[in-house]
């Protein structure tokens, strides 16, 4: 096709902040679309051009693919990056947009469609010899054959929707009467997320660890791994903090793991990037399929730190029907990354917590990144997934990164709407993480102690006419473009 010269993001809050970023990186005209909740958004005030799309309700506007599409041929675009949720793993929209003769920067339409199944990836790439869970391979048609499988298998076992993804849907039953009582409300559920209300039964492991690997493929059949991350740190199947490379397996075990996604990619004909995840159970050196992830994920910054590789770009420049550009042999792991995702919500509850954004100070630094949205004044809406930034660090080993990662949290200050940061240092200071033989369980089984205390404050040093130095403490002011636009917008609200 060519290079692109516009692009739409399809989405909002940090990916959409990240990808824009990237675009202009590239020298790429950036479009962006927003609901009326958003529309004092970061993603808008930094987007090169920005048209509304619908009210807040993410189906009248983020999950619109018509209102969409008509943004995109008003603009002219030539290609819409996804970014990840809303549509990104929508088989519909990709084919209403090649349809357009607009590029999809991610997997064709008929990849989506495969990899959306996962049931059907999973018989597709244990032809290929990737190992799977022991559980059916056909979504099962009654409660009595959901028993039998359970039996087969063994308790506890888990029962997943055919469709979606992201943890929703799931069900851990330890008995019998656990899985009789947990099987219509599974269908019930899979259909109201899903449409589709089918369900497969899978074996259920207790103490097992998440492990994921990063790949990139262009359209040409050429593939290579980015090596894996390890996203154990979980509550109710959805990602907490990841890190990468992983703690927990040896050179050995990498290598089983990378070859074993590349053969699962290829199984599928992947194209772009994407994530393929594994179920990795300790002791027996051996890792389950589970799912591939048909997007950019949100850990993808700690690859990127590790191997120096911009994932998004990446993805803009196989879109542009580029070879791939890198070999296998050049990509090597450097240090060790971990990502903690910071949400406003309270760190006891874990119930969201919106509102507006009084004081915002990011932690710097070496090796400190920051993917986010939000800035003093900003508003954070109740109607979307209440991520409102990644803290990402880098450092020479796991050691330091733990140490770094502290530090930083200590650092971050965010006042106006609570957030989850003292679960974090909680997670960072427990020896169980500190070791890195933690599983999936990590959350449910372990108690930790979460300290929520006033709002971090930065101590100097001052000097009042001939006394002695003395301490007080005081909040250190959020100099930037986003501070004064922040605080011009709350001036003008006042003023109305």
């Amino acid at each position: 096709m060519g290079r692109f010269s516009k692009v739409l993001v399809a989405n909002r809050g940090e990916i959409a902040v990240r990808i824009i970023r990237c675009l202009r990186d590239m020298g790429i005209t950036s479009v962006a679309i927003y609901s009326t909740a958003d529309s004092r958004a970061l993603h808008v005030l930094m987007a090169d051009e920005a048209y509304c799309i619908g009210p807040a309700e993410p189906l009248k506007s983020y999950l619109s693919i018509d209102a969409i599409i008509d943004v995109a041929k008003k603009a002219d675009v030539d290609a819409i990056h996804p970014g990840y949720g809303f549509l990104s793993q929508n088989p519909d929209f990709v084919e209403r947009v090649e349809e357009e003769g607009i590029k999809f920067i991610g997997p064709p339409a008929k990849v989506q469609r495969l990899t959306g199944d996962k049931v059907e990836t999973k018989r597709c790439v244990s032809r290929f010899g990737v190992p799977i869970i022991p559980g059916s391979l056909d979504p099962v048609k009654s409660l009595d054959e959901a028993l039998s499988i359970a039996k087969d298998v063994g308790f506890p076992v888990i029962l997943k929707p055919r469709l979606g993804g992201g943890g929703i849907g799931m069900f851990i039953c330890r008995s019998p009467d656990e899985l009789r009582e947990n099987f219509k409300h599974a269908s019930r559920l899979a259909e109201n997320a899903f449409g589709v209300a089918e369900i497969y039964v899978e074996k259920y492991f207790p103490k097992a660890k998440h492990i994921e690997v990063q790949i990139l493929a262009d359209e040409y059949g050429n593939m290579i791994h980015l090596f894996e991350r390890e996203c154990s740190v979980q509550r109710r199947f959805q990602k907490v903090l990841e890190e990468a490379p992983s703690p927990s397996i040896s050179e050995d075990l990498r290598r089983k793991v990378t070859e074993r996604a590349l053969r699962a990619a290829r199984a599928v004909g992947y194209v772009n990037a994407g994530t393929v995840e594994f179920l990795y159970v300790p002791g027996t050196e051996d890792f389950y399929f589970l799912e591939i992830n048909s997007r950019i994920q949100v850990e993808h910054p700690v690859t990127e730190m590790i191997t120096g590789v911009d994932i998004v770009e990446a993805q803009v420049r196989i879109a542009e029907g580029e070879r791939l550009w890198i070999r296998q042999d050049d990509v090597r792991i450097r240090g060790h990354a971990i990502e903690a995702r910071i949400y406003a919500e309270d760190p006891i509850t874990q119930v969201p917590s919106p509102g507006r954004v009084r004081v915002y100070v990011v932690p710097k630094g070496p090796g400190v990144r920051v993917d986010d949205w939000i800035y003093p004044g900003c508003e954070i809406p109740p109607y979307y997934d209440p991520l409102i930034a990644k803290l990402i660090v880098w450092a020479e080993n796991r050691f330091k990164a733990i140490k770094r990662l502290r530090r930083a949290l200590r650092e971050y200050v965010i006042e106006g709407v609570k957030t989850n940061i003292p679960l974090h240092l909680a997670i960072l200071s427990h020896p169980e993480f500190i070791s890195g033989r933690y599983t999936t369980r990590f959350l449910s089984d372990v108690k930790l102690e979460v300290k929520v205390s006033r709002q971090l404050k930065l101590p100097v040093k001052v000097s009042v006419g001939e006394e002695k130095l003395k301490e007080r403490r005081v909040v250190v002011p959020a100099y930037s473009p986003w501070t004064i636009i922040g605080r011009y917008m709350e001036l003008r609200d006042n003023m109305a």
